[in-house]
């Protein structure tokens, strides 16, 4: 039966995400329940081609890649996929229209990690975009179920949001983008030397664009507010860690929220959204 395959693909999604995130796993789980599936398939999709250029060492990752992206089209275009991931994912795509160009800009983000080790402030921008602004809007689509006029003035915090956790995850992980990827995102950033006034710029950037970002998340329909908020939670005491932590701590580990803290963010959290303080 098709419908065992869908479930099963369905099923790869969800996993795919809680073993590789549990912090968007907890945040996707207060969700709408109608709403959570796709959510999975977004983020499957995202992290398999992110799998690809990150982490598939001594294989021809570009070739990989291509025929990701092919399968890609061919899983939107006849409705199936026998990779579970693509199958899940089409559902998503097809079921709410979501934007061809946004899914051509995420992947065109994933081959600029190929073959670009620094990036200037515009390839940045191009980088930011694909990877991370876009994948939000996918998830907008859903959280607003195709209502245009709330997507719309959602849209611009959506991107701010996406972009913000990006530049969290690259502070967070500055250490291991250079040591093991040879990657330098931040422009005019030597990844060895970082000053404090640098860091503290960069925080500064990132801190405009969440609470953007939050302003956003305010407005979105209640049935998507609290897991989104959730995720926003975690990332901004992530940044406040981070803006706590000495440039030479930040270049040489990974800084991390505790799991406690994650359990008391998550409380607090729902303490909040139960009395419609967010």
């Amino acid at each position: 039966m098709k419908e065992l395959f869908d479930q099963v693909s369905y099923q790869c999604a969800k996993t795919t995400t809680q073993r590789y995130s549990t912090s968007f796993s907890l945040g996707i789980r207060f969700l709408a329940a109608d709403l959570r599936p796709h959510i999975y398939n977004i983020y499957g999709f995202v992290r398999f081609a992110d799998e690809i250029v990150d982490t598939f060492h001594g294989f021809d990752k570009a070739g990989l890649l291509e025929e990701f992206r092919q399968e890609t089209w061919k899983a939107i275009e006849r409705g199936i996929s026998l990779n579970p991931i693509l199958n899940a994912f089409q559902h998503t795509v097809n079921r709410y229209h979501i934007d061809h160009l946004w899914i051509e800009t995420f992947l065109k983000s994933m081959e600029m990690d190929l073959y670009k080790d620094q990036y200037n402030s515009e390839e940045l921008k191009e980088y930011i975009l694909g990877s991370a602004e876009v994948v939000g809007l996918m998830c907008l689509h859903v959280f607003t179920r195709g209502d245009r006029v709330l997507f719309d003035a959602l849209k611009s915090k959506a991107m701010d949001l996406g972009s913000a956790f990006q530049k969290v995850n690259f502070l967070r992980d500055l250490h291991a983008d250079y040591e093991v990827q040879q990657r330098a995102y931040f422009p005019d950033i030597d990844p060895t030397n970082l000053s404090d006034q640098e860091k503290a710029q960069i925080e500064a950037d990132i801190e405009r664009e969440m609470l953007s970002g939050y302003e956003g998340i305010k407005q979105l329909p209640k049935d998507s507010r609290f897991g989104v908020y959730l995720a926003f939670r975690y990332y901004f005491k992530l940044l406040k860690k981070i803006k706590k932590t000495q440039s030479e701590r930040v270049m040489t580990e990974r800084i991390r929220v505790s799991d406690s803290r994650k359990y008391a963010i998550f409380v607090t959290s729902l303490l909040r959204h139960q009395a419609n303080l967010i």
